[in-house]
C-alpha cells in the first residue's frame, strides 16, 4: 500500500484527483498540502496546511510513494509577475527538488500544451522550465501530462478559456495528425492518466493530450 502526495487538490484535475486516489486500493495515505483547510473527512486523507512561502518547513511531510502536483493560478488570481512565476514555477521546482531527496518513486506533473521553455508567453515558458527541471531531477518514474482546454466544471469562469473550448470542440473533427492534441479534454480523464503513469511502465514520460485521452479509452 502506497502513501500518495497531493499538491493542487483544489483545482480542476486535482479534485478529480483526489476523488479517485480515494478510491483506489493501491493508496493507504494521501497527504493533501493545502493553503486552506478543506472540508473533507476520509480515513486515508492526511490534511497538511502548508507554508508555500516556506516549504523546506515541510521537508519531513514530504515523504510518500508517488507525487502528484497539479498547481497553477491564472494572471487574474496572481497579478503581480512575481507571484505569478512562484505558483508556476518555482513552487513546482522546489517540491520536485524535496521529493528528489526524500526519495520519492514517481513525480507526476500536470503541465500544459506546448510548453517550451523558450516561449515567449510566460505561461508555456514556466511550464517548459519545469519540465526541465523535473527530467534532470532523474526519479525512478516521472510523469509528464500536457493537457489542451480542460472540460470539467470549474470554481471560477474563465471567459478566454470558454470561448476557446467552444472554438476547439466546434473544429474537433478537422484537428487531425499533429493537431489531435489541440482537441479539448476531460479534467477527470487527466486525472486517471496520472494515476496509471504512477503505477504502470507506460514506456515514455511525456503524455500530449490526444495520447492522455486514448490511454484512458484503450484502459477501457
Amino acid at each position: 500500500m502506497k502513501t500518495a502526495l497531493l499538491f493542487g487538490s483544489s483545482g480542476l484535475v486535482g479534485g478529480h484527483l483526489l476523488n479517485q486516489l480515494i478510491k483506489d486500493t493501491n493508496y493507504s495515505k494521501i497527504k493533501l498540502f493545502v493553503r486552506s483547510v478543506p472540508e473533507i473527512s476520509d480515513p486515508k486523507v492526511e490534511i497538511i496546511k502548508t507554508d508555500f512561502s516556506n516549504l523546506q518547513n515541510h521537508k519531513e511531510d514530504i515523504k510518500g510513494d508517488d507525487c502528484f502536483v497539479c498547481i497553477g493560478t491564472t494572471k487574474k488570481n496572481s497579478p503581480d509577475k512575481d507571484e505569478y512565476k512562484r505558483v508556476e514555477l518555482d513552487i513546482p521546482k522546489e517540491v520536485a527538488k524535496i521529493a528528489k531527496s526524500n526519495l520519492v518513486n514517481s513525480f507526476i506533473f500536470v503541465s500544459a500544451l506546448y510548453a517550451n521553455p523558450k516561449s515567449s508567453g510566460e505561461y508555456i515558458r514556466c511550464k517548459g522550465l519545469v519540465e526541465e527541471e523535473l527530467k534532470e531531477l532523474n526519479f525512478p518514474k516521472l510523469g509528464i501530462m500536457r493537457p489542451s482546454f480542460l472540460l470539467g466544471n470549474r470554481k471560477e469562469k474563465r471567459v478566454s478559456e470558454t470561448i476557446g473550448i467552444f472554438v476547439f470542440k466546434f473544429l474537433s473533427p478537422l484537428l487531425l495528425g499533429p493537431l489531435k492534441k489541440m482537441k479539448p479534454i476531460h479534467s477527470e480523464t487527466v486525472a486517471k492518466t496520472m494515476i496509471r503513469a504512477a503505477n504502470e511502465n507506460l514506456e515514455k514520460n511525456i503524455f500530449e493530450s490526444n495520447e492522455i485521452d486514448e490511454l484512458v479509452l484503450n484502459q477501457s
